[in-house]
């Protein structure tokens, strides 16, 4: 039982919240639900969970709030649940730090699987790590350092947090410079066969990839779109 996968459930409607649990710890999960979304941050200064559902209408905070300011303190999946199914409101979720979108109201099953889907991809992220043979220790493209086998970025001499996906597709895109890849095969290659999301994703971690690494992000040279095509790197 010590072994248990921890979820936090952040979310203000009893009914479903209790659902979640139910489902989560039939599924093997250790839960713990909060109603507030202010007390998410201080939590996780004193507790550790593997994944966040974080519900998007909180009072006080709002979701978007949330997983924003939380983003940066942990670097796990974040699942948002939420009565609100416009594609705007997906990419608004993705672009602040989730990682995965499900909408009211849902198939717990779904659900369920949406979990396992996030932690399998975490889990593999995390043991890719440091395991490429071939991979060199640094990649340096312009000011930007990419430590692979540390899973560290630098801007100059200033450390840029990236959290695992956004790491795995930056080191995979230097790994690979100068080739075109669609977000299809971005999609498959970071995310996988078993991920229930879509290739929209991939546009909107490249987006904040750019804000990080650029000088420019509204005109990168580094991480360029080709038009049709996809996206590439340049070196």
């Amino acid at each position: 039982m010590e072994n248990r996968k921890r979820i936090l459930i952040v979310e203000d409607d009893p009914d479903i919240s209790m659902v979640e649990e139910a489902y989560l710890e039939a599924a093997g999960f250790a839960t713990k639900i909060i109603a507030d979304g202010a007390r998410v941050r201080p939590l996780l200064e004193k507790e550790t969970f593997d994944l966040i559902l974080l519900d998007l209408m909180l009072p006080g905070q709002n979701g978007y709030e949330v997983c924003r300011a939380i983003r940066d303190q942990v670097d796990i999946p974040i699942l948002m649940v939420t009565a609100r199914t416009e594609t705007v409101d997906k990419i608004r979720g993705l672009g602040v730090g989730a990682d995965d979108y499900i909408a009211k109201p849902f198939d717990p099953a779904e659900l369920v699987a949406r979990v396992h889907a996030n932690l399998r991809q975490y889990e593999r992220i995390r043991k890719s790590s440091g395991q490429e043979a071939e991979a060199p220790e640094e990649i340096r493209i312009r000011d930007l350092r990419i430590l692979v086998n540390s899973w560290k970025v630098y801007k100059g001499d200033q450390e840029i947090k990236f959290p695992n996906r956004e790491f795995e597709l930056l080191k995979f895109l230097a790994q690979n410079p100068n080739i075109v890849f669609s977000k299809e095969q971005l999609f498959e290659k970071i995310w996988g066969y078993d991920y229930t999301g879509d290739s929209a994703t991939v546009m909107v971690h490249i987006n904040r990839i750019r804000e990080k690494i650029e000088d420019d992000s509204k005109n990168p040279k580094i991480l360029e779109t080709v038009w049709g095509a996809g996206y590439r790197l340049n070196r």
